[in-house]
């Protein structure tokens, strides 16, 4: 019949005691005591990485600030190359539309991938010599900040060799001037050009064109300040490679009592028939 209690250990002839010795070493969780969970290392993570931090302030506000300004700088870089580029007007002839120092953003979607109309004021580069060269820029200690600045889109391109006008002829328009009435005439009908600067009247200046395919033709608001298409038909009839486009003038961001986006006031074309 079975004892019901606990046979006592008999003692070694060595003397050494039948109860095993507990190791100088215990496994996590083996010695009644709970295992650091993945909370518990996540917690002495976060306590040193916010004593590193603690360490050197400044350092952490510095690399905070130069990681704003080099995503700012990316950013204006990729606007300006593939979206919109600023712009500064030098001279006067579009004005009233377009005062001397104002600073406009320029749509470099147009004309592609979206359509030019008649009535768009654009911003071309000057490849048919238009303007006189341009003189050696004076070369400054900080001339290379401006350049860098310019080049990634944060101050606008103050650049001579560039010009603004509207479009008032797409390829294959006739365009005349002028009427019996003073008017323009775009494939036979004549329009109210409302965009004409109202502080003078305009001189007649006589010409009768069809622009060619992949041209445009373009003139200035302010008429009798403007050394526009009709000015240089000496130089390829007058007309602009749509190549040579940078794009669609969209909006005055400079000064600020001048902000305002631009008109290309469609109610003056709209009545102009296809080309035939």
């Amino acid at each position: 019949m079975p004892e019901n209690h606990a046979r006592k250990p008999e003692p070694r002839h060595d003397g050494a005691s039948e109860t095993p010795a507990v190791p100088a070493f215990s496994v996590p969780g083996e010695s009644g005591e709970p295992a650091p969970g993945p909370g518990h290392r996540r917690d002495r993570a976060s306590s040193k990485a916010a004593g590193k931090s603690s360490g050197n302030p400044l350092l952490g506000w510095l690399r905070e600030i130069a990681t704003v300004v080099v995503i700012a700088v990316v950013l204006s870089f990729l606007i300006k190359t593939f979206l919109f580029r600023a712009f500064f007007i030098p001279s006067e002839s579009m004005v009233n539309t377009l005062d001397v120092d104002d600073r406009i953003f320029v749509n470099l979607l147009v004309p592609e991938p979206f359509a030019l109309s008649r009535g768009d004021v654009v911003v071309f580069r000057d490849t048919k010599g238009w303007l006189p060269p341009a003189p050696a820029k004076a070369q400054g200690p900080f001339t290379w900040v401006q350049d860098g600045l310019t080049f990634v889109g944060l101050l606008p391109d103050n650049s001579e060799q560039h010009l603004v006008k509207r479009v008032i002829g797409l390829p294959g328009d006739h365009v005349v001037c002028c009427d019996a009435g003073g008017k323009l005439t775009i494939n036979g009908t004549a329009i109210d050009e409302k965009y004409i600067n109202p502080a003078e009247v305009p001189q007649i200046r006589n010409f009768d064109v069809t622009v060619p395919e992949g041209k445009v033709w373009v003139m200035g608001d302010n008429r009798n300040h403007s050394a526009d298409s009709r000015a240089h038909m000496e130089t390829d009839g007058g007309f602009i490679d749509l190549k040579d486009l940078e794009g669609k003038a969209a909006v005055i961001a400079w000064p600020l009592n001048r902000i305002k986006t631009l008109d290309n006031y469609p109610d003056v074309f709209h009545s102009v028939p296809a080309v035939r």
